[in-house]
């Protein structure tokens, strides 16, 4: 199936047959990327008296529970509720799931201090204002290491306050990284970088939304694309996702 739509008086199309899934599977046990000393994913079949919920125990079907933490066990879309007092769902925050993504390769800059840092000058360079209502940005180097790195206490790069604060600027309303956050691990709770997208707290930007650990092979260019960013139905501030790239051809 392929569909066709206007961004920016242009005129574009998208094979919906050809998904380039960016989301990192999560699975049970160690193989997972994992942050902020988040325990490991861990899927249990249900016991109870004779049943088991494993046919590889000798059960009749599989009937597992999962214990996850969105936030710190794989790709995942979260919303204001994420810093905010105030109750804030993922389910009434994410209320579009289409989105024009420009997909961007930086090199995080070395400070001083050993931050590996994305800085305003860098974004500004690969982003314009109003370019795409959604941006994602792959760090570099970029390897398959990122679907299974432990990044707890490793001070992983970030980005900036002010480089985001520009992105918002810009109408970047879904902000992607392949990083565990936009703000740095230990920060002093000042959460700069996502005060300053949702604009909390005296402008929220109930709509706008991080997804966290996605993973874009090398081989995916630089370019637009169509986004479809899926979540499940979770009343949560957050929600594992599934972002979701198609190749555009400009007719």
């Amino acid at each position: 199936m392929k569909v066709i739509f206007k961004h920016k008086r242009k005129k574009y199309q998208a094979d919906l047959s050809k998904p380039i899934d960016i989301s990192i599977p999560i699975r049970n046990g160690e193989q997972n990327p994992n942050c902020f000393w988040a325990p490991m994913p861990e899927f249990e079949p249900v016991r109870a008296e004779s049943f088991v919920g494993s046919t590889a125990e000798g059960g009749l079907v599989n009937f597992f529970n999962i214990k996850i933490n969105p936030h710190g066990n794989g790709t995942h879309t979260e919303c204001v509720g994420h810093i905010a007092k105030e109750k804030f769902s993922i389910l009434d925050c994410l209320t579009s799931h289409h989105h024009f993504v420009k997909l961007v390769s930086i090199f995080p800059t070395k400070l001083e201090n050993g931050d590996r840092v994305i800085l305003k000058e860098q974004v500004k360079e690969v982003f314009k204002k109003n370019e795409a209502t959604a941006l994602a940005i792959r760090t570099q180097p970029n390897d398959d290491f990122k679907r299974i790195t432990n990044y707890s206490g490793a001070n992983p790069p970030y980005l900036h306050h002010e480089a985001v604060a520009y992105l918002v600027n810009c109408g970047v309303e879904h902000l992607l990284i392949d990083l565990p956050s936009v703000d740095r691990e230990e920060d002093e709770g000042k959460l700069l970088a996502h005060k300053a997208f949702w604009q909390y707290p005296d402008n929220i930007r109930k709509n706008a939304t991080i997804t966290e650990l996605f993973y874009a092979t090398s081989e995916l260019k630089d370019d637009l694309y169509l986004l479809n960013l899926q979540i499940i139905s979770l009343d949560l501030d957050v929600s594992p996702s599934k972002p979701t790239l198609y190749e555009l051809k400009l007719i």
